[in-house]
């Protein structure tokens, strides 16, 4: 069935810029309009024609590639990261590996494949590699995406974009529960499928069978499972492997302020969003709570080591919190109320992406951030999901509150805040209060270590690129390999994230950015600037784009070799076997070694979105192609020069731009 999924399809996706993926986080869609038709009471952000989860019971199943595909491109990848004698040696144990252990392994993962029909067989290893990962959360798997303001400046006032954000997204949850949410669907054609008389047809058409009719129209839906992990989830802390919890029967906020944890409910018996008036006021009363900052803040616990959390956790449960610690893990979300002012974007990425490690609760599933100026954020914990519900939340919550926010300045009412407001106690004894200490001297190290640095292009973006024939992101990504080159004279491990949510339970696939194209490419115009005509440069750039089209759609159809290679390795793991020496040769470990992460994310909702680097010695790439601008925020630790590699970065998209225009490099 997988098949079906027409080339074509993934190549229009990606060329108008709708495949988004952030890190190892795909998000999904947008610059769509998903609304059938608007809600008649305050309760939903609409009421869609056909049922959210409509599609997903006949989505195509995530292939499995033939294992001389993958060996062929695992082969390729390498090529440009090694020497002629290295790369003999990697050629010939991934030979080996494809006609002896992996050929076995191969025909064993097919088989677990069939047996396992509702799933896909990168879902299972995926839950468990994030699960499993003892790192702490911050820095290494949260991302954020940060708001763009509310284009209404008196509508930023901290309290009553607080309240509006909170009331959109009881709405948002009340909606996709209901089964109103509109399902998430790219559509190729949208004047013959994003109709109201294709949604009153297909909404008819049995779930077995949804996904063929909306096929035949050239819509693709996408895999919605991930979605009811976005309310009253926690990530929980257990030694050796995390577990996840959802409890829908939460009705109440977690907000943090000045370390400090209070809840109260957004839900009422009834299952009604509280009036909106009454969320602002409680909201008022935390914002005007004289309460100091605790001496020992139970947030920074969720920044630790997960298996040094996980001790302190069960010592917290010990000493008579676990009432308490149910609250926090059932509440619908967290909303974290910052004093602090932002001064400039890089302020907003550091603020975001970690903070102080106090005012968060990085084990929910999501939280939502908001400074004393306004400015506002999503920070996520990444193991229940790639970021497609994340993305379409923020999108939904943007459109609702910038077009009907429920409340004003001054609409506060008068009620008696005091007594529905709880600030939450926790008994604490002195290993606890150690644990604290230490959790928020090892936070203090991390983040002090971190360096964040943007850059804004302003002399092209998507429109001239297409005008050329050119892949916007094919082009944004030659300037990074062309970045390095000039900053550290080498070719490196590069990572590009890509949804493959148009399967069930698809996750993601890597794009391997890195080409014998793009080198040859970077080479000529870093090292040998001045002997090679236009012409030639061009057909340069535009072997590079080919390239880089052909792994993108690869990757988006499950057609890469990553997630294949990982599970056949997960598989020898877990029965227990011998690596076959294809993962124990050092160019396997260089290649998974991601010097150059890499993410890209355009969506009206967000400003700006980022991460920390995946290894010490790293780049984390957030990046966006907008029309006629290109920008990036960069993150990294003191092994690499963010600035520097920005300015290369800075310096090649000039040197691409000038050849596009038909002048000679200088």
């Amino acid at each position: 069935m997988a098949n079906l999924l027409s080339m074509q399809c993934v190549a229009s996706l990606r060329k108008s810029g709708h495949l988004i993926h952030f890190r190892s986080a795909a998000l999904g869609i947008d610059k769509r309009n998903y609304s059938s038709k608007k809600a008649s009471s305050g309760e939903y952000l609409h009421e869609s024609v056909v049922p959210s989860m409509h599609y997903q019971k006949s989505l195509p199943r995530l292939p499995i590639p033939k294992l001389e595909d993958t060996i062929r491109r695992y082969l390729a990848a390498q090529r440009p990261l090694l020497d002629d004698n290295q790369f003999g040696t990697t050629e010939k144990l991934a030979k080996d590996f494809q006609a002896g252990v992996g050929k076995q392994l191969h025909e064993e993962l097919e088989a677990q494949d069939k047996n396992n029909k509702h799933t896909s067989y990168i879902s299972g290893p995926w839950f468990d590699m994030y699960l499993s990962a003892r790192d702490p959360v911050v820095l290494n798997f949260n991302p954020f995406m940060s708001f763009n303001p509310d284009p209404k400046t008196e509508y930023n006032d901290q309290l009553v974009r607080a309240t509006n954000i909170v009331c959109s997204a009881v709405r948002f949850m009340k909606t996709l529960r209901a089964g109103l949410l509109e399902p998430e669907v790219f559509h190729l054609n949208p004047a013959k499928s994003d109709t109201d008389g294709f949604k009153k047809l297909i909404r008819w058409v049995p779930s077995s069978l949804s996904w063929y009719g909306a096929y035949m129209v050239n819509a693709y839906p996408l895999d919605m499972s991930q979605y009811f992990r976005l309310f009253n989830s926690t990530r929980i802390p257990k030694r050796g492997r995390d577990e996840l919890f959802t409890d829908d029967k939460g009705r109440h906020l977690l907000v943090m302020r000045k370390g400090n944890m209070y809840v109260f409910d957004i839900v009422d018996r009834d299952g009604n969003l509280v009036k909106p008036a009454e969320i602002q006021s409680h909201l008022k009363y935390i914002l005007s709570d004289p309460t100091p900052a605790p001496a020992f803040p139970l947030g920074v616990l969720t920044s630790e080591n997960r298996d040094v959390w996980a001790g302190l956790r069960d010592k917290l449960v010990a000493a008579g919190n676990a009432e308490v610690l149910r609250v926090v893990d059932s509440a619908l979300f967290c909303l974290c109320l910052d004093d602090e002012s932002m001064r400039d974007h890089i302020h907003i990425s550091h603020n975001m992406l970690h903070g102080d490690g106090c005012n968060r609760w990085y084990d929910k599933s999501f939280s939502v951030i908001l400074t004393k100026d306004g400015q506002a954020a999503i920070n996520f914990e990444h193991s229940w999901g790639d970021g497609v519900a994340v993305l379409r939340f923020q999108n939904e919550i943007f459109k609702d509150t910038t077009e009907q926010p429920l409340v004003h300045l001054g609409s506060a009412a008068a009620v008696d805040s005091a007594s529905a407001v709880h600030r939450l106690q926790f008994k604490l004894d002195s290993e606890l209060e150690n644990g604290i200490k230490k959790a928020k001297e090892n936070f203090e190290s991390a983040v002090s270590k971190l360096t964040i640095g943007a850059m804004e292009f302003r002399k092209g973006g998507k429109d001239q690129l297409k005008k050329s024939k050119l892949s916007p992101d094919a082009i944004a990504q030659l300037a990074f390999q062309m970045g390095f080159l000039r900053q550290y004279g080498q070719t490196t491990a590069t990572y590009e994230s890509c949804s493959t949510a148009a399967f069930k339970h698809g996750r993601t696939e890597t794009i391997r950015p890195a080409t014998m194209h793009t080198k040859q490419c970077s080479h000529a115009f870093v090292r040998q600037p001045g002997q090679h005509s236009v012409e030639q440069l061009k057909a340069m750039l535009n072997e590079c784009s080919k390239y880089h089209g052909q792994l993108t759609k690869e990757a988006a159809m499950g057609q890469g070799f990553d997630r294949h290679l990982f599970a056949l390795r997960y598989l020898a793991s877990s029965k227990g076997q011998a690596l076959h020496s294809l993962y124990t040769d050092p160019a396997y470990a260089a290649i998974n070694h991601n010097v150059l992460s890499t993410s890209t994310l355009t969506s009206p909702a967000v400003s700006l979105g980022g991460f920390a680097p995946v290894v010490p010695d790293g780049f984390g790439v957030g990046y966006g192609v907008h029309d006629d601008w290109i920008g990036c925020n960069v993150s990294s630790y003191p092994a690499r020069n963010v600035h520097e590699f920005l300015q290369c970065v800075h310096k090649s998209l000039e040197d691409i731009f000038t050849v596009l225009e038909g002048k000679p490099l200088s």
